[in-house]
């Protein structure tokens, strides 16, 4: 039996695949780092006679210059085989990049006698079409490793089968959209709980809060509109052969209004029959 799950995971150096990789074989994968890329088919073709490889995970990046540019094509002919693939790739600002370098005191990959800035612009540019063709691109700039591994268990972790896995996520502007975000809907425009005294140190989950929020008739004719949007355009994208989708409700902080209409958003999708997984990126921050 072929593997029926493979996932590649790639990225900036420093940008959380050691952490991906432990989490993947935590959750059973037959993990591999740093194999040769002309070298992977031929490890398909012979983990296709092992019953018991399920499930496959490799690292490629940046290490493997030689070859990584026949990577794209590798990956590509691993989902044209039949192949289950998911493509993980990790990144983060160049400032967090550079505080990891120095905390590791380690030297840059493609930068070993220049400056680890050359090294990661270096590297972006060479990872360049593996990003593109990614499922999911997540920056891991304010990620701790404990959440990136359950973001990784929760994202590759299960049983994985045809349907498409929905997540609903808030976000606060200020910190930046997320990355992985295919749809972003803007709630900033309902009033803001933060100006209430009584209710400001309180997040979105507080029912409080939450009640403040969707009590208002804007907030509830809002909710009706995205579930329809969304139940609309999930058999399309299912259709398309997409099997996940991430989307992402913003306010000014992510803390309040972002909060409150993810969760309840994630509700009425359940009543719809729609499994939603749920995500408060920012509602922790200050």
């Amino acid at each position: 039996m072929r593997p029926q799950r493979i996932v590649f995971v790639t990225g900036l150096s420093g940008g959380g695949k050691a952490t991906a990789i432990r989490a993947l074989e935590d959750a059973g994968y037959f993990c591999i780092d740093n194999l040769p890329v002309p070298v992977i088919p031929k490890l398909l073709d012979l983990l296709g006679h092992a019953a018991d490889v399920a499930k496959l995970a490799l690292v490629v990046d940046a290490r493997e210059t030689r070859f990584l540019g026949e990577a794209p094509k590798i990956v590509g002919e691993a989902r044209a085989q039949g192949h289950d693939v998911g493509l993980l790739f990790l990144e983060a600002t160049d400032e967090v990049l550079l505080r990891r370098f120095s905390e590791t005191r380690r030297r840059h990959p493609l930068a070993p006698s220049g400056t680890v800035l050359e090294g990661i612009a270096a590297e972006r540019a060479l990872l360049a079409e593996l990003r593109a063709m990614a499922d999911d691109v997540v920056d891991t700039s304010a990620t701790t490793v404990h959440q990136l591994k359950a973001m990784v268990i929760e994202r590759f972790g299960g049983d994985q089968t045809n349907a498409l896995t929905v997540f609903v996520t808030s976000f606060g502007y200020r910190y930046g959209l997320p990355p992985q975000a295919d749809i972003v809907l803007d709630v900033r425009f309902l009033p803001n709980p933060y100006f209430v005294p009584e209710l400001r140190e309180q997040a979105g989950t507080a029912p409080e809060v939450s009640r403040w929020i969707l009590d208002r008739p804007i907030a509830r004719d809002f909710l009706g509109r995205a579930r329809d949007l969304l139940l609309f355009l999930l058999p399309r994208y299912r259709e398309e052969g997409k099997s996940y989708l991430t989307v992402a409700l913003g306010c000014t902080g992510g803390r309040h209004r972002s909060v409150a209409l993810t969760e309840a958003l994630a509700a009425a999708l359940g009543e719809a029959g729609v499994k939603a997984r749920v995500r408060h990126r920012d509602v922790e921050r200050e």
